[in-house]
């Protein structure tokens, strides 16, 4: 980032804390302060993602990983319109259970901590405007655990050759939790259903 030309300041012990740090920076600035849950064109951008899935087929399900919500909105909302039967959930850390917790009681929900490989959804402070977002598009919220994310992470790369980080691997993980939400379009098997299946065993 510093290479294409950005200031960058490493600041705050953990990602609310940075948050707060940026926040306060551009207000004293007199900078615009982007922050990812709390604009609709960054679900919007989010759910670019859910219609490229949609065009390549049906699915049954559609998972992907909570942190602060945009990703979460922006895809729902998208998989709910062109696919009005698909079930959609949101997987975050077990050890950052905030916007998991806010999400399914409808109020804003902190933790003192949010202790996970998952770094990218560790979210301590939800923002209030965007649980009901989430909400509205999202039938179903789990939590997945941070061993389960290694084995999401390493199974991506045996299975796919990717290299990812572990928030990205959310939704594969709370798959390898729950291996029965792994059936393809109409009932069929998912092509990496026997895989998940095999590392649940294990």
């Amino acid at each position: 980032m510093r290479r294409l030309g950005a200031t960058v300041k490493l600041a705050g012990e953990d990602y609310d804390a940075a948050k707060a740090e940026a926040e306060a920076h551009a207000a004293a600035e007199g900078l615009f302060y982007v922050e990812d849950g709390a604009h609709a064109a960054i679900a919007e951008g989010a759910g670019t993602l859910a219609r490229e899935i949609t065009e390549a087929g049906a699915f049954d399900a559609l998972i992907v990983p909570l942190g602060n919500g945009a990703l979460a909105t922006g895809t729902g909302c998208w998989a709910k319109h062109a696919l009005p039967g698909v079930e959609t959930a949101a997987a975050a850390a077990r050890r950052a259970p905030a916007m998991a917790e806010s999400v399914r009681t409808g109020r804003v929900i902190e933790t003192a901590t949010a202790d996970t490989i998952a770094d990218g959804i560790a979210v301590r402070v939800p923002i209030p405007s965007a649980i009901p977002a989430v909400r509205a598009v999202i039938d179903d919220v789990v939590l997945v655990a941070d061993d389960h994310i290694r084995t999401a992470m390493a199974l991506l790369g045996e299975v796919l050759d990717l290299v990812v980080e572990p928030a990205s691997a959310a939704g594969l993980a709370a798959l390898i939790a729950d291996p029965d939400r792994a059936g393809g379009a109409n009932g069929s098997p998912s092509p990496c259903a026997a895989a998940m299946s095999e590392e649940t065993r294990k």
